[in-house]
């Protein structure tokens, strides 16, 4: 195997033509480089004869979103082959299968999930997927319980959170999503209209050290093997079918943290719908869409976790009376404050998100920036008082009354 050297199109058709049994021999192959995200080459190689597909995505030495200036380790591309290939084995529908990974060059050859959309688009286009919440609610149920302390072995589980460390991807989201938010960090990228909002971010010690003590849990809570990074960018969905993707970001941290990033993406788009939709009736409609979606999945989520606990947990002083219900208060306050903080890091942070900076309207984007700063901020600040995801729901639609 060649040492490690970003691969060309030519080259990446020569690799997949040693992948055995996908592809005709001496048929013609086609490749494109398909990459839109901030870390990876990502090359979509077809055979027109027949029309299979496949995937090879590679992992860069750097942020692309940034350049050589911010190099990265390879061995997120093991990781994320590593994550895959667990959740797959735990969710089989749910994810794309993963055909090989070639160490030496940081690739991951994977099924094409071309006959989907990324799901932050179909939202953007008015789409509406009403097996979504059922799927993701399937999918954080069961990776991150058979992934926890009460799912399987402790001491393998040990064994697997040290394969999952994930340094430097964690100081990715550590600095993006709990420390340049609330201060005047030059990683962020204010808008101008909101500078005033901003600043009482800035200025907000309440909300202050409630990031603080979601960090502390983000940096020594090895609860679950998150997929560290859920958000609807991270999801390729028609309307039978949903595939996450991406999981590059996966490393052992609490399970609020993969369910509030689903919701955070939930709400922001929420608020995106300012600008998306044209008059009051329509905004209304696709909101209550969105909080229901939120709803069900939650619901989903909490009635097949408690379901595989009951069932499948390997951990008897987990079955203590009380403690699945306290345990399960202690997730929804995490979901509550992860939410939130996922949410402000996507209104003046670095990557925002398109559904709301791609509004032609200035007014609206204004809009829809403070509604989500709003939301966010409130969800940070009632975190560890939440009892029902109803709450987060009222606060996201007391925000735009």
């Amino acid at each position: 195997m060649p040492a490690y050297h970003p691969l060309t199109e030519a080259e990446a058709i020569q690799y997949a033509r040693t992948l055995p049994d996908l592809f005709t021999a001496d048929s013609q192959l086609v490749s494109r480089e398909i990459g839109d995200g901030n870390l990876n080459l990502v090359f979509h190689i077809s055979e027109p004869s027949t029309g299979k597909s496949i995937i090879l995505k590679q992992a860069l030495p750097y942020a692309k979103v940034v350049g050589e200036s911010w190099p990265l380790t390879l061995d997120r591309a093991r990781i994320e082959s590593e994550a895959l290939m667990i959740q797959e084995s735990l969710c089989p529908e749910l994810v794309p299968h993963v055909y090989s990974y070639v160490p030496d060059l940081a690739l991951t050859v994977m099924q094409d999930l071309s006959d989907h959309v990324i799901m932050r688009r179909g939202l953007m286009e008015g789409n509406r997927y009403p097996l979504f919440a059922g799927h993701i609610g399937h999918f954080l149920a069961h990776t991150l319980f058979y992934t926890s302390d009460l799912g399987m072995n402790q001491q393998e589980k040990k064994e697997r959170v040290k394969r999952f460390i994930n340094p430097e991807l964690c100081k990715i989201t550590e600095d993006l999503i709990f420390d340049d938010p609330y201060t005047d960090s030059p990683n962020n990228d204010v808008p101008p209209a909101i500078r005033d909002a901003v600043e009482a971010v800035w200025n907000d010690t309440e909300l202050h050290l409630e990031v603080a003590i979601l960090r502390d849990k983000f940096l020594t809570h090895a609860q679950s093997l998150l997929h560290g990074d859920l958000h609807t960018g991270s999801i390729f969905i028609k309307p039978d079918s949903t595939k996450v993707i991406d999981p590059e970001f996966a490393y052992y941290g609490p399970m609020g943290f993969d369910i509030g990033a689903v919701f955070a993406n939930l709400l922001l788009h929420y608020a995106s719908r300012e600008g998306w939709d044209k008059d009051a009736a329509a905004r209304a409609d696709s909101r209550s869409y969105l909080t229901g979606t939120i709803r069900e999945a939650w619901a989903a989520f909490e009635k097949e976790f408690r379901s595989l606990w009951d069932q499948n947990g390997v951990d008897r002083m987990a079955k203590t009376p009380g403690y699945q219900d306290w345990y399960m208060q202690q997730v929804l306050r995490d979901t509550f404050g992860y939410t939130g903080s996922k949410m402000v890091r996507r209104v003046h942070g670095l990557a925002q998100v398109a559904d709301i900076n791609r509004l032609e309207d200035a007014n609206a984007k204004e809009r829809a920036q403070r509604i989500a700063l709003a939301v966010g901020t409130s969800l940070i600040k009632f975190n560890r008082q939440a009892s029902s995801i109803e709450e987060m729901i009222n606060i996201a639609d007391n925000a735009v009354r």
